[in-house]
């Protein structure tokens, strides 16, 4: 056998031995192909597919800065004990927040089926005075006032399917017909509480014409009692011009009614005005039967007295910038006045400058307690915040 006849047996075998190996392979499965998540434009921008799913899903929020500073109570400013000595100062007020913000969206046989929530983490310190300890001299000694993680709170978790919500909202009183304009301290003279348990029935008659009922447990002091809830409705009418709003509520605690008529204008394109009254009984509002007075105030009519109103609106200088006032006065001669330039440095980041002025009609009174503040130092306050938002 020479080398040439070698080879050639050597390279049959091996042919031979690759088709019989040939015939047994494993065959290699081909990959899924990847489910990429789809995009829901059905309900607006940033909806998608929630993947095997027929509902669509929008993940939000908002990061923000505040930076207050003035007259403390009414307006923006923060107490602090001294860590020197057992005095206290006027300092910062600053928080910083984290809104987390979720939507779904999904079609039945029996409308939209619809969801919302929001979760906000706080990190600041309080605007009330720093807490204090008597010294056995009888001294008062006042406690830093320090940042600190505050609690998480759940301000949206609501279902809705079709006109029908029930969950944790905002009371009707106020969503229905709208918050006080576009400044940041818009309740300086309060007009309703928010905070609520809900079951809402939303009907939209078309032409502009809607209207809801909403039975409500309140919050705080003012949850129900018993069985019987607090009751809100309100019809409202919508046009290109502007709307006309108005909203009833009956306060199941105290057996007492309020309510609050609203008109807004759309002048131009870059002027939009309103102004709101509100009108509420307070024959029972000073009962003292359970904890703590109710100093004239139920949960729907927060303001003093029994009259109050509300005006203001916004003018956008150009696509970037707009000025936003409110001016606001009640039966107990509070008067308030709330002005801020918003400017959005890009899209989705907005600093505002405001500036508030509160006159305490009923300073020093018993009676006088506002439940959007912890309690003015001064009968005529001012301050400022500055806010940093990056909404998304």
């Amino acid at each position: 056998m020479n080398i040439k006849s070698l080879l050639l047996g050597s390279a049959a075998a091996l042919i031979a031995v690759s088709g019989a190996r040939a015939a047994d392979a494993v065959t290699v499965a081909e990959p899924e192909p990847a489910e990429y998540v789809k995009i829901c434009d059905v309900y607006g921008a940033g909806y998608f597919y929630i993947p095997g799913t027929e509902t669509c899903l929008r993940i939000g929020g908002y990061v923000r800065y505040d930076i207050g500073g003035g007259d403390v109570g009414s307006i923006d400013g923060a107490r602090s004990g001294d860590h020197k000595d057992s005095g206290e100062n006027d300092t910062w007020h600053k928080n910083a927040r984290l809104s987390l913000q979720t939507w779904t969206g999904q079609e039945t046989e029996l409308g939209t089926l619809k969801t919302y929530t929001e979760t906000r983490f706080n990190f600041g310190n309080n605007q009330s005075g720093a807490d204090s300890v008597t010294n056995p001299d009888g001294s008062v000694t006042f406690l830093p006032n320090g940042a600190h993680n505050k609690d998480v709170s759940l301000n949206f978790a609501w279902i809705q399917l079709g006109g029908l919500r029930v969950g944790k909202d905002e009371s009707a009183f106020d969503t229905f017909i709208g918050y006080a304009g576009s400044v940041i301290n818009d309740t300086l003279v309060p007009y309703g509480d928010f905070d609520t348990n809900v079951v809402q029935y939303y009907f939209d008659a078309g032409n502009g014409f809607s209207a809801v009922v909403s039975l409500e447990e309140g919050s705080g002091f003012d949850t129900i009692d018993s069985y019987v809830p607090h009751v809100v409705g309100g019809l409202k009418w919508t046009q290109g011009w502007g709307a006309i709003s108005g909203v009833i509520a009956y306060d199941s605690n105290y057996e007492e009614v309020a309510g609050k008529v609203r008109l807004d204008v759309n002048v131009s394109n870059e002027v939009s005005l309103f102004v709101m009254g509100g009108y509420g009984t307070d024959d029972n509002l000073t009962d003292n039967s359970y904890a703590t007075p109710a100093n004239g105030r139920g949960f729907y009519k927060q303001w003093g007295g029994k009259w109050a109103v509300w005006g203001g609106g916004t003018y956008k200088f150009n696509e970037k910038t707009s000025f936003n006032a409110q001016v606001s006065a009640d039966d107990w001669k509070n008067v308030a006045v709330a002005a801020n330039v918003a400017y959005d440095i890009v899209p989705g980041f907005t600093i505002t400058a405001e500036v508030d002025y509160l006159h305490a009609g009923r300073f020093g009174d018993a009676n006088y307690v506002n439940p959007s503040f912890t309690g003015a130092d001064k009968k005529n306050s001012v301050g400022g915040l500055l806010r940093f938002q990056r909404s998304f």
